[in-house]
């Protein structure tokens, strides 16, 4: 029987039935003329040469409803690398016939911009997925010409233009008044996979709310079958609206903003694919400035820091007892998890799955005594609304520096 199952306080869509990629594309093109449906792509150079985006630019080349493509290069890219990714996504080719723009934020331009809003007081991040997104969106406002922009990761393996169709419906559809959508899928393959999501999201909410009780960001949170998902469409006024981490709190901030900003009746999670397969991390256990590790701590921080905004009260004696609780739960998911292996007769190695829970508690308690010594900590990226406050021109000279980038790379 197809899963039909509401849960939470948000909107589930789920993939039932047969997919037909023909109608959404068709019901598209024509939400298309009211919500014309922005694409933004972060990207590394180094994707390039992986198996994933070429076959990406293929299926976009197919796809007829786009207004815009906008790929964000980030990353030491120099000026030959930037010409390189710019004739990967030639074969694109939006509704008006024009092309993907791919900005290059390591350009002098773009640099030049970032200084200016340092100068301002206004932290744009350290260079990485989170302010690429967030130079994409800025180029999107300052364009003018969409309604819905939509973002996914540049590395799915096994992607298809019906993750995009899915992920835009929602928003881009006029009588469904969505303004945020995210998406959901398996991660599953002959194993499970999604070990963050599975062995710290899920059971540090669950120890959280065990430690303090109910809490609407929390139910909110939980609501979300992949928090951690790097695929989202929103309209315009959000992207204006929200704030973001520069780091790998992105994903979580997203929603933590679009919960401040936005009704729950308009948002929901929309199932993308049946299963779903992109660059693994490793868990660098014994360094915590890479891989999932580094991913852990800096999601831990994001959480703590929205939970602070709602009153929650961070002391070295609560945050041991948060970890005893979270170790604990998690604990109990592994033996839930690896029941469900044995049943479908999945790969399960029950010691790395232990060590991924004390590798993440050792994260969480470094998050925790980092907000305990500073707050503060690293400051999200601000929005759109007040750097244009601030500067009322930046988004102007943000479009000129994109477009004079692109002009001189012929």
């Amino acid at each position: 029987m197809a899963d039909f199952h509401q849960t939470g306080v948000i909107t589930t869509l789920h993939r039932l039935g047969e997919p037909d990629l023909a109608r959404l594309e068709r019901d598209l093109v024509r939400y298309a003329e009211e919500r014309p449906i922005a694409l933004v792509l972060p990207s590394l150079y180094s994707e390039i040469h992986g198996p994933a985006l070429k076959r990406i630019v293929e299926e976009l080349s197919r796809v007829p409803y786009l207004e815009q493509c906008i790929v964000s290069l980030s990353g030491k890219a120099d000026v030959s690398e930037y010409r390189e990714m710019r004739a990967l996504f030639e074969p694109v080719r939006c509704r008006d016939g024009g092309g993907a723009m791919v900005i290059w934020n390591q350009g002098p331009r773009i640099r030049a911009l970032v200084d200016r809003l340092r100068g301002e007081g206004l932290h744009a991040g350290d260079d990485g997925k989170g302010r690429a997104n967030w130079i994409a969106y800025g180029y999107v406002l300052a364009t003018h010409r969409a309604r819905v922009v939509a973002t996914h990761d540049c590395d799915i393996l096994d992607y298809g233009r019906d993750l995009l169709a899915r992920l835009c419906y929602p928003t881009a559809n006029p009588n469904m008044s969505y303004e945020f959508a995210k998406g959901y899928y398996s991660r599953v393959s002959d194993r499970m996979h999604g070990r963050v999501t599975r062995l710290f999201m899920t059971p540090f909410m669950r120890a959280m709310k065990s430690v303090i009780g109910p809490a609407p960001l929390l139910e909110y949170l939980e609501s979300f079958r992949y928090p951690l998902a790097g695929e989202c469409s929103m309209t315009t006024e959000l992207v204006r609206a929200n704030r973001i981490p520069a780091d790998w709190g992105l994903e979580v901030g997203v929603l933590a903003e679009v919960y401040r900003n936005c009704s729950l009746k308009r948002i929901c999670q929309v199932e993308l694919v049946d299963n779903y397969d992109h660059k693994h991390q490793e868990l660098s256990e014994n360094d915590p400035s890479a891989g999932l590790h580094r991913m852990v701590r800096d999601i831990a921080a994001s959480l703590i820091r929205n939970l602070a905004s709602y009153g929650v009260e961070f002391d070295s004696g609560f945050l041991n007892t948060l970890i005893a609780a979270y170790v604990r739960t998690a604990q109990d998911a592994i033996a839930r998890y690896s029941d469900d292996a044995k049943l479908n007769g999945l790969a399960f190695d029950r010691h790395e799955e232990e060590v991924a829970v004390e590798t993440f508690s050792g994260a969480l308690r470094a998050a925790g005594l980092d907000f305990v010594r500073d707050p503060m900590g690293s400051p999200q990226i601000p929005n759109w609304t007040r750097v244009v406050s601030a500067m009322p021109d930046f988004l102007a000279d943000l479009r000129a520096a994109v477009e004079a980038d692109a002009r001189e790379a012929g």
